[in-house]
Order: structure tokens, then C-alpha cells, then sequence
């Protein structure tokens, strides 16, 4: 069986990280589902699953691999969005980050050592702060 299995995956594309997203998204959806009871959420969960199979089972792995890079280039978007942003959040505890006022660097200023004038390292702007 595991034989027949591999001759009739041989040349289709599988699966990847695109084909994963997509299906936790219909569990999630499903889920949602539970609770909301509405066909259209039931028709986006049959839809987003038989495009994943689609994908799985496809011969153009061109495409689906071109398909599947655009998805990672997003999510790694999101992902370091996110990322600098707790960054920032665990940072506010000790130090207060400005913005130049001329070119719009973000500058990062030790909280408690009362008003001090800050120069910017990019434009070499300086200007008085509080920390």
C-alpha cells in the first residue's frame, strides 16, 4: 500500500508550509464554526480544504512552489512585525525610544536621567528630551 501511495505522489508537489497553514486555518474555522453555526464559514472550510489538496496533489510544482515563497515572504513580514514589536514593549521598561524630528530615526534614551539633549546618529540632529 505504502508502495502504490508513493508511485501516485511521484512528480505531484506534496505538501509545505503553505498547504499547512492552509489546513490549521480550516481548523480553526471549523472550530469557529461550532460556535457561529453559518454555511458560509462551513463553504470557506470545504473551500480552503479542497484547495490544499488541490496543491498537494499537483504536477505544476512550479507554481506551487512560487506560490508557497510569496506565502513565506509574508508571514515572515508579519512574523518580524511582531517581533520588533515585543522587542519595543519589553524595552519601555527602561529606556523611552523618541523619533528625530527631522529625519524620523528611532532613538532609544535610558529612562531616569532626568532632560538631556539627544543627538541623532543618523543626521547628527540634536534636540532636548526627557528621560
Amino acid at each position: 500500500m505504502k508502495d502504490k501511495f508513493q508511485n501516485f505522489m511521484y512528480g505531484r508537489y506534496g505538501t509545505d508550509s503553505l498547504n499547512k497553514f492552509l489546513i490549521y486555518a480550516s481548523f480553526a474555522f471549523i472550530v469557529l464554526n461550532l460556535f457561529i453555526r453559518n454555511n458560509g464559514v462551513s463553504f470557506l472550510v470545504y473551500a480552503i480544504l479542497i484547495y490544499a489538496i488541490f496543491r498537494m496533489f499537483s504536477r505544476n510544482v512550479a507554481a506551487r512552489s512560487s506560490e508557497n515563497s510569496r506565502f513565506l515572504g509574508w508571514r515572515n513580514k508579519a512574523a518580524d512585525f511582531f517581533r520588533n514589536k515585543t522587542s519595543e514593549f519589553r524595552q519601555l521598561r527602561s529606556y523611552h525610544i523618541y523619533r528625530c524630528p527631522n529625519c524620523g530615526q528611532k532613538i532609544r534614551i535610558p529612562r531616569g536621567k532626568g532632560k538631556i539633549m539627544v543627538t541623532c546618529p543618523k543626521c547628527r540632529t540634536e534636540f532636548a528630551k526627557k528621560s
